[in-house]
């Protein structure tokens, strides 16, 4: 969540980098109900300490009566005690309040994101051109002809937005995964293989509860009385992992990954361009992480997004990479640029990866701080993430672009040594 202190501070600057992402009628009843709970909030915490010191006096001067022999007066009646119990009471209500009104705010973006949707996003970098293919076939078809994925049986097993891949679709598939392990390690990033059921303070850490609580698949209550959901995405996981810690400032930035199916309550896409694997209730992906210090987060943003560039370049993919508007983006984040592949079936391009820098907000949630070399104060980290990447579109990618006049579909390079093959064909 956001800086309380930079509100009471500059609420002016908050309000304007807010109403990028708000309507600016919103943002002034937000922030006015947030500011008048933080009264309320310091002027009880005031009158509780008076009273607590109050009570400490008289106790003194009881004890100080009874070492002296005189007739102490009697210390804190039953009202007063039922008091300060009443105004502890409405500080924790007040509290509450407060917390929940600041949780709902999203991030402040940085000062290079305009506002907007998606028409406000901007194309940073274009790598390859789109390859030039005479009769374009969709993924769908050839996932289907090649014996690559059986979108029916998918269906029959899971319902509505799921799939199963088959034969060299499920190696093809696996091959990207392992490789992008390989990649990632080889960036030094530390590999994890986290729970797949998370507690819902972890959701509420990364900033997607409350908002979004509806878009996962949640235990139920009886199941899970301390609230569980199957994550989204393995950056709740990894963020979580570390809530409550202070981490050690020379190992900063602190650099992890991790491979999980992710599960979203989302709707399948019946369009052109979320057919097949595009879009789904369960697809893998592989997630890159970074905590670091305040300092070092510009430089963390450009080396993440550049070695996502890196993997899809690699592949022999044409793509581009677009900087979001602040509409477009998450909530929790302040910068997201998104590596956007090419899609010859539709003309358009498809995100694979956004990676993102959410500067203190979710460390803030999650309590994640470090200290300075010498000092006793702590600070709030920053945190960045991005996929590295969904492999359930770079599948289709991969389909689509390096699709043959025969119907075969080239294997890139740098999978031929996992598949075994530098070609899928039907025959296969």
């Amino acid at each position: 969540m956001l800086d309380m202190e930079l509100i009471r501070k500059d609420r002016e600057a908050v309000a304007t980098a807010l109403a990028k992402r708000l309507d600016p009628a919103e943002v002034t009843r937000a922030l006015d109900d947030i500011q008048r709970l933080d009264q309320e909030r310091r002027a009880l915490i005031t009158e509780i300490d008076a009273e607590r010191q109050r009570r400490k006096a008289e106790a003194r001067a009881y004890a100080e009566a009874k070492r002296s022999g005189a007739t102490p007066q009697p210390s804190a009646p039953e009202a007063e005690r039922k008091q300060l119990a009443e105004l502890e009471s409405q500080l924790d209500e007040v509290q509450s309040r407060l917390r929940s009104a600041m949780s709902e705010l999203p991030n402040l973006p940085a000062d290079d994101v305009v506002a907007g949707g998606k028409e406000a996003n901007r194309v940073v970098r274009t790598f390859g051109e789109a390859p030039a293919i005479e009769k374009v076939r969709d993924h769908v078809e050839l996932s289907r002809a090649l014996g690559l994925v059986d979108h029916e049986r998918g269906v029959k097993l899971g319902g509505s937005g799921f799939w199963m891949y088959t034969g060299m679709g499920a190696r093809l598939e696996w091959a990207l995964v392992n490789w992008l392990i390989e990649r990632n390690i080889q960036a030094g990033y530390e590999f994890l293989l986290p729970p797949h059921l998370l507690l819902d303070t972890a959701g509420f850490a990364a900033g997607q509860f409350p908002k979004f609580y509806d878009d996962v698949y949640h235990l139920d209550k009886q199941s899970a009385p301390r609230g569980q959901f199957l994550l989204p995405t393995s950056e709740t996981a990894i963020l979580g992992a570390y809530q409550d810690e202070i981490l050690e400032t020379p190992k900063l930035p602190l650099k992890a990954f991790a491979y999980t199916p992710c599960y979203r309550r989302e709707a399948a896409g019946s369009h052109s361009d979320e057919r097949g694997t595009v879009r789904g209730h369960q697809f893998n992906k592989v997630e890159i992480f970074q905590f670091t210090l305040p300092e070092q987060a510009d430089a963390a943003l450009e080396a993440m997004v550049g070695h996502v560039e890196g993997l899809v370049d690699q592949l022999g993919l044409h793509f581009q990479t677009s900087l979001l508007a602040a509409g477009d983006a998450s909530a929790s984040m302040k910068k997201t640029l998104d590596i956007e592949v090419w899609m010859p079936s539709t003309g358009k391009y498809k995100e694979v990866s956004s990676v993102s820098w959410a500067g203190d907000y979710q460390a803030r949630r999650a309590a994640i701080r470090y200290r300075e070399p010498g000092g006793k104060q702590t600070r709030f980290v920053h945190t960045l993430n991005g996929s590295a990447l969904a492999t359930s579109r770079l599948f289709p990618a991969i389909l689509e672009q390096c699709q043959q006049p025969d119907g075969s579909v080239v294997v890139p390079e740098v999978l031929r040594d996992k598949l075994g093959t530098d070609r899928l064909t039907a025959s296969r």
